[in-house]
């Protein structure tokens, strides 16, 4: 599946599952956007956006960007990238509409993210640092709870075959 086609089934996914039925409270899409970096700052910044901010992005003729990158910014998007993207084209129907007629006649889908990542750094790599950060520390956290479940595991095998010795040497 291409690049194109995955975005193009989470965003109507992700309308469909927009409803809110008690508008007092927040909806998990609300708390995701926050979590997500997609603020109302984000979303007004993006609208300002033209097809002239891509076109004219400063790009290498070997496609890479001019300006220095940071590392977590590839030819591929990271989960998180994914997420936030899927969540601001459904947000931003100008950034929906800008890719729409950007990609792929005057740039390819991979150029067209990394541009827009390079725009919007400033708005969402706290947001993207946190997450990282959360994954990491899952990670941490579920290969402590492999250790101590396999310890535990270990701990009880030891003892049976413990106890299976003792039970040998008394017969």
């Amino acid at each position: 599946m291409n690049l194109s086609s995955w975005f193009r089934r989470s965003v109507s996914e992700n309308s469909k599952n927009c409803k809110n039925p008690d508008p007092q409270q927040p909806t998990e899409h609300e708390e995701t956007d926050e979590f997500m970096g997609v603020s109302q700052q984000l979303i007004d910044y993006v609208k300002s956006f033209t097809l002239d901010t891509f076109k004219n992005f400063p790009i290498q003729d070997n496609g890479s960007i001019e300006t220095q990158t940071s590392s977590n910014v590839r030819n591929d998007l990271s989960d998180w990238q994914q997420r936030h993207a899927v969540l601001v084209l459904s947000k931003v129907k100008e950034l929906s509409r800008l890719r729409f007629k950007l990609c792929p006649r005057h740039l390819k889908e991979e150029q067209f993210w990394r541009i827009y990542f390079m725009l919007v750094k400033s708005h969402v790599s706290e947001y993207e640092l946190h997450a990282i950060q959360r994954a990491k520390q899952k990670s941490h956290a579920m290969t402590n709870e492999k250790t101590s479940d396999t310890g535990a595991y270990e701990v009880e095998m030891a003892e049976r075959n413990h106890a299976g010795k003792e039970q040998v040497k008394s017969i």
